[in-house]
């Protein structure tokens, strides 16, 4: 059928063929980046400092949007970025936030000398640690497997600029699909 067109249309189709397949791909590729970098993320959950709550090799998808509207909450579970670190980004829970005096005695955290209710726990907050203030711009995270956590307790507060995105999903393993708590 083709020996029948023109020698000009010919030439046409492997272009329009091209041209097609770039005009299907190209905005979605568009969109994926645009999804990836301003809305949400996938992420996989490395090591056992969730734990009760979150497990190694667990799927989640993070939202990058809320924290554009207010600030972490207590509570929120928050994917970061350890500043001055090429390590792959943590997940921890944020206990304190700005204006808070965070402390740890007795093995339980306390906010401006307050117990904190922790209802996600199932074990008691190893160690102690004096008192400490929460700057302007910055938060206080802990594991919830307080026993195995590199956290706050180690590394310090956590600047805003360094909080990727509040943990939304769980998406795989599908048994616990689910919003996080």
């Amino acid at each position: 059928m083709s020996e029948d067109l023109p020698a000009q249309e010919q030439v046409k189709e492997p272009k329009s063929w091209f041209r097609e397949l770039l005009e299907a791909i190209l905005p979605a590729l568009v969109i994926v980046l645009v999804v990836n970098i301003f809305l949400a993320q996938a992420t996989r959950v490395e090591g056992q400092s969730m734990e009760p709550n979150l497990h190694n090799n667990q799927r989640l998808i993070i939202e990058k949007v809320s924290y554009r509207f207010h600030p972490p909450r207590h509570g929120d579970i928050i994917v970061l970025r350890r500043p001055q670190r090429q390590s792959d980004p943590l997940i921890k829970r944020v206990v304190g936030l700005p204006g808070d005096t965070v402390e740890i005695r007795e093995g339980r955290v306390f906010i401006q000398g307050d117990p904190l209710g922790e209802p996600y726990l199932n074990q008691l907050t190893v160690g102690n640690m004096a008192p400490q203030l929460v700057p302007e711009g910055h938060v206080f995270v802990l594991g919830d497997n307080r026993g195995s956590s590199n956290d706050s307790r180690a590394f310090g507060m956590v600047s805003f600029e360094n909080i990727v995105g509040r943990a939304w999903i769980r998406y795989w393993p599908t048994a616990e699909m689910g919003f996080l708590k």
